[in-house]
């Protein structure tokens, strides 16, 4: 090995681990395996859970007796599909909130593609009216092809604003939005001051502009 290699060569291996560890982090980010901001979030004054079918059976006593204060279902998407454990899940929330304090919310996971007066009843037909649960939250985010191609500003507001008004005259309260960061920035960022935001951030705290 010449002079040049004997000097550079620690470096030129250094810089590979360094993006080889840093590359295998970030994948493992993105598949949710590790979250950075775990340590911050631990931290918050509020905590809770989202829960789906994709968690099969949640023992509510359990789930209930953990440091959190509220759980938010998956009730229905779209216009059409319901979560298939929505009815037990909001049964069995409803008494460990009777029994702990929990505070229970639904949410619905918005479509870009089908009208908000179908999705709204969609959510009437499923989501009862509780007292004292929290407001239906709106999932927004990207799906399908919308990932790659996201949805334009306005149609996202011709399906979004309809939807929060004809919930807010239902369930008597504004909704909650979920949305990640991109999403916020790109179709919520200075409007919809009426609705709570709920902001997807897994690597660092939210900073809304």
């Amino acid at each position: 090995m010449n002079r040049f290699w004997r000097r550079w060569w620690p470096i030129v291996v250094g810089a590979a681990g360094t993006l080889a560890i840093g590359g295998i982090c970030a994948a493992l980010v993105a598949m949710g395996l590790v979250r950075p901001n775990a340590i911050v979030a631990a931290s918050y004054a509020v905590r809770g859970v989202d829960v789906s079918s994709y968690q099969g059976e949640v023992d509510w006593d359990v789930l209930a007796a953990q440091p959190i204060d509220f759980a938010i279902m998956k009730a229905t998407e779209g216009s059409g599909d319901q979560d298939e454990r929505f009815a037990a899940n909001w049964a069995g929330a409803q008494r460990a909130a009777d029994e702990s304090g929990l505070l229970i919310g639904a949410y619905h996971f918005l479509s870009f593609d089908s009208p908000a007066e179908t999705q709204a009843q969609n959510i009437f037909d499923t989501v009862p009216v509780t007292a004292g649960a929290l407001p239906i939250t709106i999932d927004l985010e990207c799906y399908a092809d919308y990932c790659r191609t996201p949805a334009s500003a306005e149609r996202v507001a011709a399906v979004l604003d309809p939807l929060l008004a004809a919930l807010e005259e239902h369930y008597g309260r504004p909704p909650i939005i979920y949305a990640t960061m991109r999403y916020y920035d790109a179709f919520l960022a200075g409007a919809y001051e009426r609705n709570p935001m709920w902001i997807r951030s897994v690597v660092t705290p939210p900073v809304l502009t």
